[in-house]
């Protein structure tokens, strides 16, 4: 089975980045977006993200403006949004399709790794989490709603 390694993607500052980057890390894939009502979930990701970011876990930020238009803005907006409104220091990324044809390969991988209600593979909807573990393996798959200080006990067994 493929590994999140095997992928990259263009940081919100517009170098590219090699997955391959976080190996050994427990990682947390998030699509996010700025102006949707969970939105301040990047309070809890960030609060997640300084807790356990010693003990080899990151917290990876995709913005998506696929659901409702919720992502509108260029990734200068997104990054000072982002960083000015919630003190967001975990890695963040280039705005991303996450469903369809243009769906950003590493999306694609984690839908099919860790399908969603019903064996669904596509996102639901902004702020589905997916917790990877160091081996690069796709762990679980959380829905919109599951606040990210819910993943803590996942993310500590992760971590081992």
């Amino acid at each position: 089975m493929a590994n999140i390694y095997e992928f990259s993607a263009r940081s919100i500052t517009g170098e590219d980045v090699s997955l391959a980057d976080y190996k050994g890390q427990v990682i947390l894939v998030v699509n996010t977006a700025s102006k949707c009502g969970f939105t301040p979930q990047f309070k809890g990701l960030e609060s997640i993200y300084e807790k356990y970011a010693e003990q080899g876990f990151t917290v990876l930020g995709f913005p998506c403006n696929q659901f409702l238009n919720q992502e509108p803005g260029d990734e200068s907006e997104i990054a000072n949004f982002c960083s000015m409104d919630y003190g967001v220091t975990f890695p963040m990324f280039a705005k991303i399709d996450v469903n369809g044809p243009g769906a950003h390969p590493l999306f694609q991988h984690l839908a099919e790794s860790a399908p969603g209600l019903l064996g669904s593979k596509k996102i639901k909807w902004n702020f589905t989490k997916f917790l990877v573990g160091r081996d690069g393996l796709v762990i679980d798959r959380y829905a919109p709603t599951t606040k990210p200080e819910e993943i803590a006990r996942d993310i500590e067994k992760a971590l081992g």
